[in-house]
């Protein structure tokens, strides 16, 4: 099957493409891209699909280092089924599963079960990100080299920190050696005993237990002194603090091999949204103040946060529906993370081809994968959106088993409209935005 997408603003920042062009999609890759690339094709034409995309913008297909699966173990919340569904209709085709499931992916038993998985009931391409230490208790290393072996990309242990500093030395000398990214969650457990938010005049307003910068900031300037003598390649997890943001400057102008992401939720929010104990808002880290929100755009915009990772955390209704004390941490994002992040692009604090960056060539690079670009030659994963489409956000129509959003009711601007992943369709919305398929 030959594809042709005809006629849309195509922004590829693999090749510092911006312009109005065809992308031709042949036997499940990328054959040809320019302007009148497609010009000869028909829609009549046996075997070739054409998709008129005036008005459209084509991308590379968004990649998320960030994205939680739930399976195994926890499918009542999210499946790679339905994870993946998701994910393709927010123009993702690429998505690296965080560990936390139960069991915990620290063994190649589990890595090879989520690989085998996703092949078999996945729309998208899903790459495993292994623990970094056993049962994710910050202890004794996992077996890093069977991890690779068995299809993970990276190590981490999610939401928990690996707080002991001898630990983690060991870890990202053990990493470099099998050429893994480690992957940090900075928070000192000790600092946020307790914490539901962030420590500020909002959380003394609610009564809650704050949750301070310097959980964040110190673990970080910790990590990056420790990268730097090791040498290993270090990722911090969902920056969230102006302090973060400093120490990542600093530490790339020494030019150590660091990489950071930012979610769309603290791009957007504050811990204002927290007013009301609105437990869609509670997030680890968590909602910080408008500073932080100020600081972390301007780093987006200028390349010391590489990339945008959705961090999508599904949980069941009974999980959110609660109080605020006792309600999970984290919030859905696959399918409202590209609309969300327009809004940066409309106020012009984000240029086009640098959100189109950090969603596709710059969370591939920091990972090493081969994606996010639509160089003649690669994979024929490509999505199409219209920046201009009105929508409103219904919870009970997402893909995604979760529904925790605090986003509901909102109206955005712009919607993915195909997905394709390998020039197979994972994702076409109608006209309505309901998937055909």
């Amino acid at each position: 099957m030959r594809i042709v997408l005809r006629g849309g603003r195509v922004l590829d920042p693999s090749r510092g493409l911006d312009l109005v062009a065809d992308v031709v999609l042949e036997g499940g890759r990328v054959s040809r891209v320019g302007p009148g690339a497609g010009a000869e094709a028909r829609a009549t034409d046996r075997d070739t699909r054409v998709v008129e995309c005036a008005g459209r913008w084509v991308t590379p297909g968004f990649v998320d280092l960030h994205t939680h699966l739930r399976e195994p173990g926890q499918e009542y919340k999210e499946d790679i089924a339905s994870g993946t569904r998701a994910a393709a209709a927010g123009g993702f085709t690429t998505v690296c599963a965080m560990p936390n499931t139960k069991p915990v992916n620290d063994n190649r038993a589990v890595t090879e079960m989520i690989v085998a998985r996703a092949r078999t009931d996945g729309v998208v391409r899903v790459h495993p990100i292994g623990a970094v230490t056993r049962g994710q208790e910050g202890r004794e290393l996992t077996e890093m080299a069977d991890l690779r072996d068995g299809g993970c990309v990276a190590v981490s242990d999610d939401g928990r920190c690996v707080a002991d500093a001898a630990v983690l030395r060991r870890a990202l000398e053990y990493a470099r050696t099998f050429g893994l990214v480690l992957v940090q969650h900075a928070e000192d457990p000790i600092l946020t005993h307790g914490a539901q938010m962030h420590e500020g005049a909002v959380a003394t307003r609610l009564g809650l237990k704050g949750w301070p910068r310097v959980a964040e900031d110190h673990i970080v300037a910790r990590d990056l002194m420790l990268s730097e003598l090791t040498g290993a390649r270090y990722h911090l997890a969902h920056a969230s603090t102006r302090g973060s943001v400093a120490l990542l400057r600093a530490a790339r102008d020494r030019g150590l091999p660091v990489s950071a992401e930012v979610t769309p939720h603290h791009l957007m929010l504050t811990d204002e949204a927290v007013l009301g104990y609105r437990t869609a808002c509670k997030v680890n880290p968590p909602l910080r103040e408008e500073a932080d929100r100020e600081a972390l755009i301007a780093a987006l915009a200028d390349g010391t946060l590489d990339c945008v990772a959705t961090d999508h955390a599904p949980h069941a209704n009974l999980e959110k529906d609660c109080e605020f004390a006792e309600a999970a941490f984290g919030m859905v994002g696959l399918e409202t993370c590209v609309p969300l992040l327009l809004e940066l692009v409309r106020a012009e604090r984000l240029r086009a081809l640098r959100l189109v960056d950090a969603l596709t060539s710059a969370p591939a690079r920091a990972f090493g994968l081969a994606a996010g670009t639509l160089a003649v030659g690669a994979p024929g994963d490509v999505a199409v959106l219209d920046p201009e489409a009105l929508w409103t956000v219904e919870p009970s129509r997402f893909r995604s088993k979760g529904r925790n959003t605090p986003f509901a009711g909102r109206s955005l601007r712009g919607r993915v409209e195909l997905t394709l992943v390998g020039g197979v369709v994972a994702f076409e919305a109608g006209p309505l935005g309901d998937p055909l398929r």
